[in-house]
């Protein structure tokens, strides 16, 4: 699996944008093309601060006149050590953490976490059917999100505004839905280990049908300006264009993997939770070019509304829950009891104790998770010596592993290009660096 390379400057005095510049066309083994001043290579940092990048993402491009012949990602410019200070907490503590990795789609990062962990304790056959459903609800909710901001930025990024005001407004609908699901509208952290923070509330199932018929309504829109759009389509039709074999190669995974006609999505091929019980189809493109990865994208997100509506019908115990169906499995030691036996039960008040100061008692052994994203497939791997605690932990960010396609792709496209290529990838520097 081939990875994003990165430049390592030797001398850590380097500061200024000149030096690092200098620094970087060593590295490429340019250097001796900038001595002659009338050689025709040039040395370009793209980033890391720049609009077109979505983050501190630096790419350090060759150029011949407007051709690239080189291209270097140098990322961790927003590494913070997550799967380092998963070590130092507990199972339960590690949560919010994961809200921060792909933060446009912070529910599913929590849903995938915590499939990872119960994996590890051996309970995720055992989670109730209420609560699968409301994690498959809330997974495609963060699906359409990050995918309806992906899209508008991408539009913004070669000339068409107007898609990013329509994008923009449905996915304030979602943050008003989880909001109300979770009380905060970025960094959710709904999910816990065994099952749900809380269950939904009265008439939120009733508003997000509403915002299903709606969203349609945008995509619509949107597709009127782009689809057929001459402008976008000259920007995007045969540029970056990935083959099955080099795709495959290169690790990529979800939209990115899928425009290139690999029919892979890990809710067919592994399915979790309810997936196998839902009705969806897979979109695969054809040539795997920047208009491919949007056209998968754009369907996905009806197909994202599909499996919504069916989630929303079959949910048992209903909207409001009437039967009182339970959302966390009947383990004391793993979820926190109910607060009025803590205060009324003393084993209750030890559970609850046992699970604050020292977590989850995990068994010994490894485990690997991967769950289907928005920017393609994110895994956990668990390393437990027993206790609360996990000993390693190795997060599969997509986004990472779907940069590292860069120096094969760039290299023959226009710098201009460039700004279509990062859009159409869709990816997200906080899952990237970790």
């Amino acid at each position: 699996m081939a990875t994003a390379q990165t430049i390592e400057f030797k001398d850590p005095g380097i500061r200024t944008a000149a030096a690092a510049t200098a620094a970087a066309a060593t590295t490429l083994g340019a250097g001796d093309d900038l001595q002659d001043l009338h050689g025709e290579k040039l040395i370009l940092n793209m980033g890391p601060s720049h609009p077109s990048t979505h983050g501190v993402l630096r790419v350090v491009i060759e150029l011949d006149g407007e051709t690239i012949t080189r291209a270097v990602p140098d990322l961790g410019y927003l590494h913070r050590g997550d799967e380092k200070i998963a070590e130092n907490m507990t199972y339960t503590q590690f949560i919010p953490y994961t809200d921060r990795l792909d933060y446009l789609a912070p529910l599913a990062n929590n849903v995938a976490y915590a499939l990872a962990v119960e994996k590890l304790l051996g309970i995720h056959d055992q989670l109730p059917p209420r609560c699968q459903y409301i994690r498959v609800i809330c997974c495609e909710l963060a699906r359409i999100s990050a995918h309806l901001l992906g899209l508008g930025a991408f539009a913004m990024d070669v000339g068409a505004l107007t898609v990013f005001l329509h994008t923009f407004t449905e996915r304030e609908k979602i943050y008003n839905l989880a909001e109300w699901l979770t009380g905060a509208r970025f960094t959710t952290s709904y999910t816990r280990i065994g099952g749900l923070a809380r269950d939904l509330p009265a008439g939120w199932v009733g508003k997000t049908g509403k915002f299903c018929d709606e969203v349609l309504v945008a995509l619509d829109e949107v597709e009127r300006l782009l689809t057929r759009n001459r402008i976008f389509v000259d920007r995007t039709r045969g540029v970056g264009s990935i083959s099955k074999a080099v795709a495959v190669d290169y690790g990529l995974t979800g939209p990115n993997l899928r425009a290139c006609g690999v029919d892979y999505d890990v809710r067919k091929a592994n399915p979790y939770l309810c997936y196998r019980d839902l009705e969806f189809d897979i979109p695969v493109g054809q040539v795997g070019d920047c208009y491919d990865r949007y056209m998968v994208r754009m369907e996905e997100m009806r197909q994202s509304v599909r499996i919504l509506r069916q989630a929303l019908q079959k949910l048992p115990g209903g909207p409001d829950n009437a039967g009182r169906e339970p959302v966390n499995v009947a383990d004391g030691k793993v979820v926190l009891p109910p607060k009025e036996k803590v205060l009324t039960s003393m084993e209750e008040l030890i559970h609850q104790f046992m699970l604050v100061t020292q977590g989850v008692n995990a068994p010994p052994g490894e485990i690997y998770f991967g769950a289907e994203n928005p920017k393609g497939e994110l895994g956990f791997f668990i390393h437990s010596r027993g206790g609360g605690t996990p000993y390693r932990m190795k997060i599969r960010a997509p986004s990472f592993v779907n940069l590292g396609i860069l120096p094969t792709l760039l290299p023959g496209h226009l710098m201009s290009d460039v700004v279509s290529i990062l859009g159409s990838i869709d990816f997200v520097m906080g899952e990237a660096d970790r």
